[in-house]
């Protein structure tokens, strides 16, 4: 669990320390606003409980579906090869493997052509050896662009959308026709379709997650109603019944609560 959400955790389980605190004191912690009375702030407690927990199941549903998502993608590279290798013992013309290639070559990650090393010059005079676009600065030394445009394109949907045009391909292709059955078209569209929904699980257990997130964060943060403004009325309330010197104030002073920024 990331430091992030372990401090959602620890306001949480402060808040139920300082209200055993505030019920410890009996009769006299007895405030007239509604939100910070015993009642109110069990009920907050029980919210706070139950948007963490929540969190906390969205997270490992999101978890299970990368995961899921991850092992079905994981042998699409070496198969694209495979199948480019199938092509290219096939009885089809050089432009359709010259297609595959290049729809290969995204789906796996892999540039036309390498990048070329590029010369760095210092002031100094020292040669350093560099990928990148060398321009020209001020006083004409060159110097390596630090923008660089990936050409991966391994994004999910776009090796997705790049299999589709493969297989699309494959299959206007009467020459592409492999004994193995993995790579026969029928099997291929039916991994796509596959792809297509894991990859959607994940849309939706990224966006469940987010959405608890949401919730979790209005109940503890929220302005004048959060955990967080609540805690801050509470201290404020025994400090002023018992003083700011006193053992009470001092014991629920030192409970602290974090906000995120």
């Amino acid at each position: 669990m990331s430091t992030h959400e372990t401090g959602h955790d620890t306001n949480v389980g402060n808040l139920e320390v300082l209200i055993s605190n505030c019920t410890g004191f009996g009769s006299t912690y007895n405030p007239s606003k509604v939100s910070i009375k015993l009642p109110g702030l069990n009920a907050l407690l029980t919210a706070s409980q139950g948007s963490n927990t929540t969190v906390s199941d969205k997270k490992n549903l999101y978890t299970v579906a990368v995961d899921g998502r991850e092992i079905l993608f994981n042998p699409l590279s070496p198969l694209t090869t495979r199948i480019l290798n199938a092509l290219e013992s096939s009885e089809v013309t050089k432009q359709i493997i010259s297609d595959a290639k290049t729809y290969t070559r995204k789906i796996t990650g892999k540039r036309a052509t390498p990048k070329a090393k590029q010369i760095q010059i210092d002031p100094n005079g020292s040669v350093n050896e560099g990928t990148g676009t060398l321009n020209a600065s001020d006083n004409n030394t060159p110097s390596l662009d630090p923008k660089e445009i990936s050409a991966s394109q391994l994004s999910f949907d776009n090796r997705m959308a790049n299999l589709a045009r493969l297989i699309n391909l494959l299959s206007s292709e009467p020459g592409y026709n492999p004994n193995e059955a993995d790579l026969k078209v029928t099997a291929l569209n039916s991994m796509l379709a596959s792809m297509k929904l894991k990859n959607t699980a994940v849309i939706n257990a990224a966006t469940a997650l987010a959405n608890s997130r949401l919730n979790r964060n209005k109940i503890l943060y929220k302005d004048g109603t959060g955990l967080f403004d609540i805690t801050i009325a509470v201290k404020a309330y025994v400090k002023s019944v018992y003083g700011a010197s006193s053992p009470e104030f001092k014991l629920v002073s030192k409970i602290k609560f974090t906000k995120p920024r």
